[in-house]
């Protein structure tokens, strides 16, 4: 079996495991055509891996760029002139309201055109797609295009914040089926569709190859972040709970991997708190680099407020590495607050705050906490696992009753 696999941004630092989900459908014999909308840009290709990958892969927006290619695709489209117009009227009746929004339907439209010639040229029978905001709009489009079925993986959280804007009903009534991440993502799903799509909505974990990590010397003193910087991570929460911690604890230490739009801002703030000599921003890493940053870190802190189940939480789990987590999305269903971390509010400093000194002024807890991480990514978290069911749903009959996928116009 061929498929198309499309997401907004890849090969992405912040998105590895896409690339692992990937990995894990190629292995499972399934020839994967990884498209891309944009191009990736260069801080994001961290590893030979990403540059591979991003080699190999598509660029949708580029090639819609070209006169030429555009103007062929809509030639090709336009061959089937009734399946055209009929896809051409679900872009313009499933554009978000304004002109605004009917003039980027438009552009997603002439991607779709793109994208689907290039799925008819390598002879993809599948398409499927990453993440369901605008790259989903152009895999819904390209479906009804080309005849060629889609199905979706759901994450959130942002998209549950606007889901009439991204017509999320739509694309799951015309999906073959939607992997959704957690049991939360999916009750969302079930909350934007109609009862008669529910059975379409199947648990597809994202995953870790838990074998990449391991646990190292650990001295009791590094806590880690892992994930953007940007405002929906908390992290302005993390540095005045870490200042706090760091009165009780005062050897504490703090490493950041990930960039992005507030960096600037936080650095800042952390040389206004005095903490300089104890905070350190390494910027994006590689899958690899990560795992051996975790070797030496006694605890990772996620204090977001609002995330679907965070893969940087599998990765330390997978590395013995207990975490600090706040209670949002889908995050109770991988962080047993108690067993192999710990659970507080969002936005609660102290809260926050105390949870670090406990934590790290424990060695036992961290080691018991560390184990149970470990064994409960290995049996619910393991792409390997995660990718068979995924390629199982891929490769069987699409509905039991032998009817048309939905994505076909």
């Amino acid at each position: 079996m061929k498929i198309a696999y499309l997401t907004g941004e890849y090969p992405r630092a912040t998105d590895t495991f896409i690339q692992r989900e990937v990995a894990a459908l190629r292995q499972n014999d399934i020839d994967v055509a990884t498209c891309s909308i944009r191009r990736t840009s260069a801080d994001h290709l961290v590893g030979r891996e990403q540059k591979e990958e991003a080699a190999r892969t598509f660029q949708v927006l580029g090639a819609t760029a070209n006169p030429l290619t555009a103007l062929a695709a809509q030639a090709s489209a336009l061959r089937r002139p009734a399946r055209y117009a009929k896809a051409l009227a679900l872009a313009w009746r499933s554009a978000p309201k304004g002109l605004k929004g009917r003039l980027y339907n438009l552009i997603y439209f002439a991607e779709a055109a793109v994208l689907a010639r290039h799925m008819q040229q390598v002879g993809a029978t599948h398409l499927h797609n990453h993440i369901a905001k605008s790259s989903c709009t152009v895999a819904m489009l390209a479906s009804a295009l080309s005849g060629i079925p889609y199905s979706f993986t759901l994450h959130g959280p942002d998209i549950f914040f606007a889901p009439e804007h991204w017509r999320l009903d739509e694309k799951i009534a015309r999906a073959r089926f939607v992997a959704c991440i957690s049991e939360f993502c999916r009750s969302q799903a079930m909350l934007w569709s109609e009862p008669s799509h529910w059975d379409k909505l199947k648990i597809i974990h994202c995953g870790v190859e838990p074998d990449r990590y391991a646990p190292g010397d650990r001295t009791g003193t590094n806590l880690l972040f892992v994930g953007r910087l940007a405002a929906v991570k908390g992290v302005p929460i993390l540095l005045d709970a870490f200042a706090k911690s760091r009165t009780a604890q005062p050897d504490l230490t703090l490493t950041f991997i990930g960039d992005g739009p507030d960096r600037a801002q936080l650095e800042t703030r952390v040389t206004e708190k005095g903490l300089g000599d104890a905070v350190t921003f390494l910027g994006y890493q590689s899958q690899s680099a990560v795992a051996e940053v975790l070797t030496k870190t006694d605890a990772l802190v996620l204090p977001s407020f609002a995330e679907g189940v965070p893969v940087v939480l599998m990765e330390a789990l997978a590395a013995q590495t207990p975490v600090i987590a706040t209670q949002v999305g889908g995050v109770s269903e991988l962080v047993r607050s108690g067993e192999n971390g710990v659970l507080v509010p969002p936005g609660d400093t102290d809260a926050l705050a105390d949870a670090i000194v406990a934590l790290m002024g424990d060695a036992d807890l961290r080691a018991r906490m560390g184990n149970a991480g470990r064994k409960l990514v290995e049996r619910e978290f393991d792409i390997a696992s995660e990718g068979a069911r995924l390629a199982g749903l891929l490769t069987s009959d699409p509905l039991p009753d032998g009817k048309r996928p939905g994505g076909a116009a």
